[in-house]
């Protein structure tokens, strides 16, 4: 795992798999993240977050545009792995035990709905919601204590970033084991509740997800589009000079 933008990014996605199957398999615990423009500018502009994003266990290239800057200024080609894409694989997997932690309960309840297709033993994981906290009002003990109470292989996190990043690193001293992904909005996108879906078979193809996100969610999605363009330049510069 190398450093691309000031973020520690695996785009091998061997590698990505066996670190994380390996963690699971030793009874280890850590977080993955799943880096996209929002926790790539973040990460740029607070050091607290990027220490964060950085002492996870690997992080993937959620962002096509990264992996393409990453490609262009690096001369060798780079390619993103998914959040939506490895939720969904290790669902399919039906080899590990599974947390659904955060989001509300009618997502919930829809997105255990639509898994179980996947993997019936789903119909007896836990699936919880969160009070609605600032990152730093979590009762974090008693939340591992459930948590470690179930001995999960896997942890969805879904509180959308960075929130979810600095909840992943504040619960990981607490938990006994498992791997903690960070993964926002993609339990919506399976859910099938809401507005929250993937884009178009044609849009993925053209891998342009992310115009279809601008365009059909809220402002917010539109705000940080802004504030990842607005850092751009700069972080091509430093990247540049890096590399």
């Amino acid at each position: 795992m190398g450093k691309y933008f000031n973020v520690n990014l695996e785009f091998d996605k061997l590698k990505v798999d066996q670190i994380i199957q390996s963690t699971i398999e030793q009874k280890e615990k850590g977080y993955v993240c799943s880096v996209e423009g929002n926790i790539l500018s973040v990460a740029n502009t607070d050091d607290a977050y990027n220490i964060i994003v950085n002492n996870s266990i690997v992080n993937i290239c959620d962002g096509n545009s990264i992996a393409m800057l990453a490609s262009l200024i690096h001369r060798k080609k780079y390619k993103t792995y998914i959040g939506a894409d490895l939720f969904i694989k290790y669902i399919r997997m039906a080899k590990y035990k599974s947390f659904f932690l955060g989001n509300t309960e009618e997502v919930l309840a829809g997105l255990k709905a639509n898994l179980v297709q996947f993997d019936s033993a789903i119909n007896e994981m836990k699936f919880q919601t969160l009070p609605f906290h600032k990152v730093e009002d979590f009762d974090y003990p008693a939340i591992a204590e459930m948590v470690n109470k179930d001995n999960p292989d896997i942890i969805w996190v879904s509180l959308g970033a960075p929130k979810q990043e600095e909840f992943m690193a504040n619960l990981c001293p607490h938990i006994n084991r498992g791997v903690m992904f960070g993964f926002g909005a993609i339990l919506n996108f399976y859910s099938g509740i809401g507005e929250n879906k993937r884009a178009p078979k044609l849009l993925l193809s053209l891998k342009l997800e992310w115009l279809y996100r601008i365009l059909t969610q809220q402002k917010r999605i539109r705000i940080r589009a802004f504030q990842y363009i607005k850092i751009l330049p700069k972080i091509i510069l430093q990247e540049y000079k890096t590399k």
